[in-house]
């Protein structure tokens, strides 16, 4: 899944580089990492689904798992991939059983709130995650997500840069591959056909 995107997410890691926090590293360089395998792919976490209960990675094995990080406020990226990987899993039919869809909000000081609803517009079996800002950077940074606040002086409120790329993990957690921001339902279901077969 790798090399025919690296064009696309060449884009993605020059249009947030400028974008650079002091807890991770630059986008370019996390980008670059994910594209060319440098260095391990997510790992355990335990966060606060939109019930209110704690989850951790390990309460998901037996299934794939999708991992978006994104945030309730996001006025297009996030929504339009969401929906890819709904109509992705409805394309699945019953087989959609063996997958699990999990969006990990990149934003907990507003969002932490308007899961429960937010992931209700998605596919019935997204799990919405979120924590303490400083565990979100952790789990982001271990999935190499790239993400910054950049504030609107005007408004006084802002916005997140962030990479929307969609990570696939197996039924034991490793970490299988990633699809760009914005691929087409269909890419996705073809994907999510071939790693239930295995």
């Amino acid at each position: 899944m790798v090399g025919s995107r690296a064009c696309v997410l060449f884009v993605i890691a020059f249009w947030f580089g400028c974008g650079l926090a002091a807890e991770q590293p630059s986008a370019a360089q996390m980008m670059d990492d994910l594209m060319y395998g440098r260095g391990s792919v997510g790992g355990s976490f335990t966060l606060t689904d939109q019930t209110g209960k704690q989850r951790s990675d390990t309460d998901f094995r037996g299934k794939l798992m999708i991992v978006y990080f994104g945030y309730t406020y996001c006025p297009d990226v996030c929504p339009t991939d969401l929906m890819a990987i709904t109509q992705a899993l409805d394309a699945l039919g019953e087989a959609a059983e063996g997958v699990q869809p999990i969006f990990i909000t990149i934003d907990p000081e507003r969002d932490s709130n308007l899961l429960m609803d937010y992931v209700a517009a998605f596919h019935r079996s997204f799990v919405g995650l979120t924590g303490a800002s400083e565990e979100i950077r952790k789990v982001a940074n271990s999935y190499k997500a790239f993400y910054a606040k950049v504030p609107d002086e005007r408004s006084g409120n802002y916005s997140i840069d962030h990479a929307g790329v969609i990570y696939l993990m197996g039924r034991n957690g490793e970490y299988l591959g990633f699809m760009p921001p914005l691929t087409n339902p269909g890419r996705l279901t073809e994907v999510l056909r071939k790693y239930l077969a295995n």
